[in-house]
């Protein structure tokens, strides 16, 4: 019966994920049109992206810490509650500053919600189990990709950009509904103390989860951030073609994110080292492919299969250090992962504005070589911290 509870609760948070992702990256197949709307360059408009992100990272810590106090059920409501009224209210096109507003309103929650569905969805399941539940949930990103993004994306291209928001809150109601009828109250018993919690932060382990969590996510973001305006730009693909590449993407990233699941329980040290080459071999990827829409969609493709499972290595490196404070591991996965964003976002802008559009596969190459040596280093504490075991 608990076990049917656990993969309740992963599904529905999945589907929440897929909401609380469509309204973060949904932006992303919009931007050239939001920039147009509003007058603004493209680099003006990933704002709308990268302070989203910036928020998350700042706040999801305290917001995770204090959050732990309370009802799961209640926290994941409250969560979905403010990203719908986001949603709501942005389909009324405001000035570009409400937009923005209404932009960081949901983001004081939106770690928790994922702290808080993982925490429900792994409660009193072994350490297998957990992974594979985590890989259900953390799938609603690449879920995600694959169907509201892409979706909204061509019916954006066929009406406004407005229609993204519609979709969108469209998922966070359903969502709100079925978490209201399906999740039982799920108090916190016995709530860690923030001082064992904080704890965490003092480990190497930990430390170098983090910071591969970073760079990882930075080194994509640099360049996912512009894929609608370097599809368009670059590669001289049509608002209706680049919805396909991104299903596509999202499709590949869907595959490869339940394949990592798998092999991150085998060997985590291989499988975050296999996914990683992508970044380097998606920029000599495009670099040698023209404009033609078969070599796009197959790079694309391999671009998804290698971006799909950046975040659940995040949270596999991270959690696997902090066995007895998940919670608050995954409220920092969430926040650096959200940071990398935002610095992969910033960076690539930077770049694309001094340099133009077609550097935008390349920028992500420095934090990707980071993110190697960064994996190398955590192999080998792992072999130590095993042996002292």
């Amino acid at each position: 019966m608990k076990t049917n509870l656990n993969k309740r609760a992963a599904y529905i948070g999945c589907l929440g994920v897929v909401g609380i992702i469509s309204t973060e990256f949904g932006v992303i197949g919009i931007l050239p049109q939001i920039a147009q709307y509003y007058h603004i360059n493209i680099a003006t408009a990933g704002y709308l992206l990268s302070i989203f992100a910036l928020f998350i990272a700042v706040t999801g810590p305290f917001t995770v810490l204090l959050a732990s106090r309370f009802d799961k059920k209640t926290i994941m409501l409250s969560a979905m509650g403010l990203f719908l009224i986001s949603n709501v209210f942005s389909i009324f096109s405001p000035p570009f500053l409400i937009l923005m507003i209404l932009r960081i309103l949901p983001t004081f929650l939106h770690p928790a919600f994922f702290s808080m569905a993982i925490a429900a969805a792994v409660k009193g399941t072994s350490q297998k189990e957990q992974m594979k539940l985590t890989a259900v949930i953390i799938g609603g990103i690449a879920l995600a990709q694959v169907t509201v993004i892409p979706l909204s994306t061509f019916i954006a291209s066929f009406y406004s950009w407005q229609s993204t928001y519609i979709i969108q809150g469209f998922i966070i109601l359903l969502t709100i509904l079925i978490i209201i009828r399906y999740l039982p109250p799920m108090p916190n018993e016995q709530p860690a103390s923030f001082k064992s919690q904080l704890s965490i932060l003092t480990r190497s382990r930990f430390i170098s989860g983090t910071l591969l969590n970073l760079f990882l996510i930075t080194a994509w973001f640099c360049s996912y951030s512009y894929f609608a305006d370097y599809l368009s730009k670059e590669k001289n693909m049509s608002e209706r073609e680049i919805s396909i590449l991104l299903l596509v993407f999202g499709a590949m990233g869907v595959v490869s994110n339940y394949a990592a699941g798998k092999l991150l329980g085998k060997n985590m040290f291989r499988t975050a080292l296999l996914f990683t080459a992508g970044l380097f071999i998606v920029p000599f990827a495009f670099q040698y492919t023209g404009d033609s829409f078969l070599q796009v969609i197959l790079v694309t493709g391999l671009w998804g299969i290698m971006y799909g499972p950046c975040f659940l290595i995040g949270v596999g490196y991270m959690i696997s250090a902090a066995p007895h404070a998940k919670e608050f591991a995954n409220s920092l996965q969430t926040s650096f992962g959200n940071l990398g964003v935002s610095l992969g976002t910033s960076v690539g802008g930077f770049f694309i504005y001094r340099y133009g559009i077609s550097v935008t596969p390349w920028v992500g190459i420095i934090f990707g070589i980071m993110a190697v040596i960064v994996i190398i280093w955590r192999m080998y504490m792992d072999k130590h911290y095993h042996k002292k075991e």
